[in-house]
C-alpha cells in the first residue's frame, strides 16, 4: 500500500505501519509531498507520520478513519469494499425539495448511523425529501455538535465510522432521500487539531473566532485549497453525498482572484457531470450577498443555495414576540412580508443590532426562490439559546397559544422558498437542543463550561446555563420518539404531514419565481398576514383576537378551503348575481388555506 502526506518544511517523513518506520521519499513533480509503498499494508492497517525523526507520530491529515480517537493512529480503508445498492439513484434536484435537518448523536437514543437508519421511514411519511446530516467529521469525545472537527476525511467512529455512514447514505437512497453533509472549512476545533505540524493550513493574516484563519489566500496556500475541495469531492464521491452545506462561509477570508468558494462550485459541477447525479452546494452565511447564489457566468460564485436567516428572524419574531439581540429588527408583519418577497430584510438598510447598513438586495426578478433556504428552527436558533428552547417551550414560556406553532409551519412550508425542519420540530417536539461538549482536555473542558455561563450573563440572562460538558446536557438533547403517539403532538405532526402534502400537490407552491408571491398584512392590533402563490391563498392571524378577512377568488370558481388549524374557521359568501366574494372568519393564532 502507497502511504503519502504533504509536509513542506520537513527535512525528513516516516511513516509507522505495521509495527515499523518506514523511510518516505519526495514526490517527483509534488514539492513538498512525500510518499513510500508498504508491503502488506492496506484496509485495516493503523499507521501515523512521523517528521523530521521525532519520536512522536502524528494521525494522517487526511485519515480516512480514525477507530482511536482524534489523538490516535489512522486506519487505512478501502472505500471499495463496501457493497453499495444505490447503483440507480441520480440524486434529487434541489429545486422543489424539502430539507429536514438531523444530528446524529441526538436524533435516536443510541446515537449511531443505523439507529438513525431505522427512522427514515418516518421521514418518507412525513414528506421529506432530503436529510441534512450534522457535522460527521471526527471530533473529540463521544458526542458534541460537530463543530470542532479535527479529521475532516474520517467520519465519526462512535456514530458508526466509514460503514455505518456509508449504510446510512444507502438506505436514505433506497428510500428515495437525498442526504446532505454540513462541512465545516472555515476552522478547525482545538482538540486533536495537529495539521499546522504539517504546513501552512492556517495563517495569521487573517483573524477568525477561533484563532489564524484556514490559509486560502498566503504562500503554500494552494495545497490547502486542494485540501477542502477534494475534501469536498471525497464526500460527494466516495460517500454518495447529494450535497454539503457549507459552515459560516462569512469566517472565509480569501482575497485571490479566484474565491475558495467559486472553486468548489465549479469542482462540484464536474463531478456533477462525471457521475451524472444532481450535487449541491449550500452555504450558510450572514452576510445578505445574493453573489454567493449568483451563476459564476455572471460574476457570482455559483452556489446553489444560502440559508436566510432574516426569514427565520421575521418568522420567529412574529410568532414569539421576542426583540432582544437581533430580533430587534425584525417582528412586524411589514418585516416578514419583505422578508417573504424580498428574501433579505435587511438588503442595504440599517440595521439597529449591527450599527450599520448591512446587505445587498436579491434581484427577484431573475434569481429563483428555491436558491433561500427557510427555516423555522435549525441548531443554531436553538442549540444557541441559553436553555436550548424549542420554539413551542418559548411560546409556553410567553403565554402565547401553542397554535401558533401550525400558523409558523404553514408560513415556513408554503413560503417560495426552499424549506427545511429541525429534527422533532414536525411534533412540536418538549426536548430541548442544548450546547454540549465531550472535550477530554480538562483544561479546554473547564474553559468552555465557564466561557458559556460568562457568556450568557453579559447578554443579561439570569436562569441556569446547563453545563456542555455535563452528560446530562447531551441526554436530555436527545429528541423522545414516544411523543409522536400523543394527541398534541400527532396532531401537529399530521399537520405538517398535511401541509407538505399539499406543497407537492400545487405546482404553483413549487413556482421558482419570487415575483409569483404576493403578500398583502396588517401591523395593527389585528396582526394578520395573507400570502398568494398563483391559486393558493395563505390567511394567518398572528393576533389574539379573531379577524374576517377578504379571501381571493381563484381564476374559475369559488374559493375552496384546502386546510385550516381551526375547526373554528368559517368562510362566508356573499352571492350577487353571477359573481361572489368570499371572507375568511379565523380565530386567534390560526391559518387557513385556500385554493
Amino acid at each position: 500500500m502507497r502511504f503519502e502526506v504533504w509536509a513542506p518544511a520537513a527535512g525528513r517523513a516516516d511513516v509507522v505501519a505495521g509495527g515499523a518506520r518506514h523511510r518516505m521519499g519526495p514526490l517527483e513533480g509534488r514539492p513538498g509531498w512525500w510518499g513510500a509503498e508498504v508491503a502488506g499494508a492496506g484496509h485495516g492497517t493503523d499507521y501515523a507520520f512521523a517528521l523530521d525523526g521525532a519520536d512522536e507520530a502524528l494521525p494522517d491529515p487526511r485519515s480516512p478513519w480514525q477507530p482511536h480517537g482524534v489523538h490516535g493512529h489512522s486506519r487505512a480503508y478501502d472505500h471499495d469494499r463496501f457493497a453499495w445498492t444505490d447503483q440507480h439513484w441520480h440524486g434529487r434536484p434541489l429545486a422543489g425539495s424539502v430539507l429536514y435537518e438531523m444530528h446524529v448523536g441526538t436524533f435516536t437514543p443510541e446515537g449511531t448511523f443505523d439507529a438513525a437508519a431505522e427512522r427514515l421511514d418516518h421521514l418518507v411519511a412525513l414528506g421529506i425529501d432530503a436529510v441534512e446530516l450534522l457535522p460527521v467529521a471526527a471530533f473529540p469525545g463521544r458526542h458534541g455538535w460537530g463543530y470542532d472537527g479535527v479529521h475532516l476525511w474520517a467520519p465519526h467512529e462512535p456514530y458508526g465510522g466509514p460503514d455505518g455512514l456509508k449504510r446510512f447514505v444507502d438506505a436514505a437512497h433506497a428510500r428515495g432521500l437525498a442526504v446532505v453533509l454540513d462541512v465545516v472549512y472555515n476552522h478547525l476545533g482545538p482538540d486533536g487539531n495537529r495539521l499546522g505540524d504539517y504546513g501552512p493550513y492556517f495563517t495569521s493574516a487573517h483573524a477568525t473566532p477561533w484563532g489564524d484563519a484556514v490559509n486560502f489566500d498566503q504562500e503554500g496556500s494552494d495545497e490547502v485549497r486542494a485540501f477542502v475541495v477534494q475534501n469536498a469531492l471525497m464526500w460527494l464521491r466516495d460517500y454518495h453525498f447529494d450535497g454539503l452545506r457549507l459552515d459560516a462561509v462569512h469566517a472565509i477570508t480569501d482575497h485571490g482572484a479566484v474565491h475558495i468558494l467559486e472553486e468548489l462550485s465549479r469542482s462540484v459541477a464536474g463531478l456533477s457531470a462525471h457521475l451524472g447525479r444532481h450535487l449541491f452546494l449550500i452555504a450558510e452565511s450572514d452576510l445578505n450577498d445574493p453573489r454567493l447564489v449568483t451563476p459564476r457566468e455572471a460574476g457570482g460564485h455559483g452556489l446553489d443555495a444560502q440559508w436566510s436567516d432574516d426569514f427565520h428572524h421575521a418568522l420567529h419574531a412574529a410568532l414569539t414576540g421576542e426583540r432582544q439581540g437581533y430580533y430587534c429588527d425584525f417582528g412586524s408583519m411589514e418585516t416578514l412580508k419583505k422578508a417573504l418577497t424580498k428574501v433579505f430584510v435587511h438588503d442595504g438598510t440599517m440595521s439597529t443590532y449591527r450599527g450599520r447598513r448591512h446587505g445587498r438586495p436579491v434581484d427577484v426578478q431573475e434569481t429563483p426562490a428555491h436558491r433561500f433556504l427557510g427555516f423555522l428552527q435549525n441548531h443554531d436558533q436553538v442549540g444557541n439559546r441559553a436553555a436550548g428552547d424549542r420554539i413551542g417551550t418559548v411560546l409556553e414560556s410567553s403565554g402565547i397559544s401553542p397554535s401558533m406553532l401550525k400558523v409558523g409551519a404553514a408560513v415556513l412550508l408554503l413560503a417560495p422558498f426552499t424549506p427545511m425542519l429541525f429534527m422533532g420540530e414536525e411534533w412540536g417536539a418538549s426536548t430541548p437542543w442544548c450546547y454540549f461538549t465531550d472535550h477530554q482536555d480538562p483544561e479546554l473542558a473547564r474553559a468552555v463550561s465557564e466561557g458559556r455561563r460568562r457568556e450568557f450573563a453579559r447578554h443579561g440572562w439570569t436562569g441556569a446555563v446547563p453545563d456542555p460538558q455535563a452528560v446530562d446536557t447531551y441526554r436530555g438533547s436527545v429528541l423522545d420518539w414516544s411523543e409522536p403517539d400523543r394527541p398534541h403532538h400527532r396532531d401537529l405532526l399530521e399537520w405538517h404531514r398535511a401541509l407538505l402534502a399539499l406543497r407537492r400537490s400545487r405546482p404553483e407552491l413549487n413556482d421558482p419565481r419570487l415575483t409569483g408571491t404576493t403578500v398583502e398584512c396588517d401591523d395593527g392590533e389585528a396582526r394578520w398576514l395573507m400570502m398568494r402563490r398563483g391559486g393558493v391563498c395563505v390567511a394567518a392571524n398572528f393576533g389574539a383576537l379573531p379577524v374576517v378577512l377578504p379571501v381571493p377568488a381563484p381564476a374559475a370558481g369559488r374559493p375552496r378551503l384546502l386546510l385550516a388549524s381551526d375547526p373554528a374557521m368559517r368562510l362566508d359568501f356573499d352571492i350577487v348575481g353571477d359573481s361572489a366574494s368570499a371572507s375568511a372568519g379565523l380565530p386567534g393564532a390560526s391559518v387557513a388555506v385556500f385554493g
